[in-house]
């Protein structure tokens, strides 16, 4: 269950973005390149982990043939070629009126690169929902702790009364280690399967979060 909610903070790719499907036709089109097998997205969703580098050599790059920078700015370009044609989740901005409209305030913490989060946030017409975004200075997709502390004191948030949304474990880790409460929707980038393994609430599409 979820205690007193003061504020919200959204993971963006899989959790408000609906992105699985572009990172599946990117990394396949990686492991063409390089003879490996590729993958379906129920199985992406079954292997992709944090960090990055690890979901990279359990599907087959060998990191001792190519440096792990290597394919990761490979599928960053690739992906970002593309990004623009995905779609939020349906209830997405639905959601982020609830909120809103319930004087919750509302912040973005990402693993996406700061500039491409930026223009993606514009592009999607919903950046003016969330007092602060904040997303990486590199390309690696490393993890979101450090910065999830540093909005949480420089906005000076109780952690207590925040929760963070997203749709992968490594979300459940960066509220652990924040102090958050924890949702996870089981409709981004790893299976209910997985999800479940957590204490946290998890959920199948945004419009339980509704009521």
């Amino acid at each position: 269950m979820i205690d007193k909610i003061g504020g919200v903070i959204w993971d963006w790719n899989g959790t408000l973005l609906n992105d699985a499907k572009l990172a599946v036709e990117t990394i396949n089109s990686m492991l063409v390149r390089r003879n490996l097998p590729q993958l379906s997205v129920d199985r992406y969703k079954q292997v992709f982990t944090f960090p990055v580098k690890e979901y990279y050599r359990k599907i087959g790059f060998d990191f001792e043939a190519e440096p792990f920078e290597v394919p990761a700015l490979e599928f960053i370009e690739r992906y970002n070629e593309q990004v623009k044609g995905c779609c939020l989740h349906q209830d997405s901005t639905t959601v982020l009126n609830y909120f809103q409209s319930l004087g919750i305030r509302q912040f973005v913490l990402s693993a996406m690169q700061q500039n491409t989060l930026d223009e993606c946030l514009n592009h999607y017409q919903i950046n003016h929902f969330f007092d602060h975004v904040s997303g990486l200075d590199n390309h690696y997709a490393a993890s979101k702790i450090e910065n999830g502390h540093r909005l949480i004191a420089e906005l000076k948030l109780d952690a207590r009364e925040l929760v963070l949304i997203g749709d992968t474990i490594h979300d459940y880790e960066v509220a652990a280690e924040l102090g958050c409460q924890c949702i996870l929707i089981a409709n981004g980038h790893q299976s209910r399967e997985i999800l479940e393994a957590t204490d946290a609430w998890v959920i199948d599409h945004l419009n339980q979060l509704l009521g």
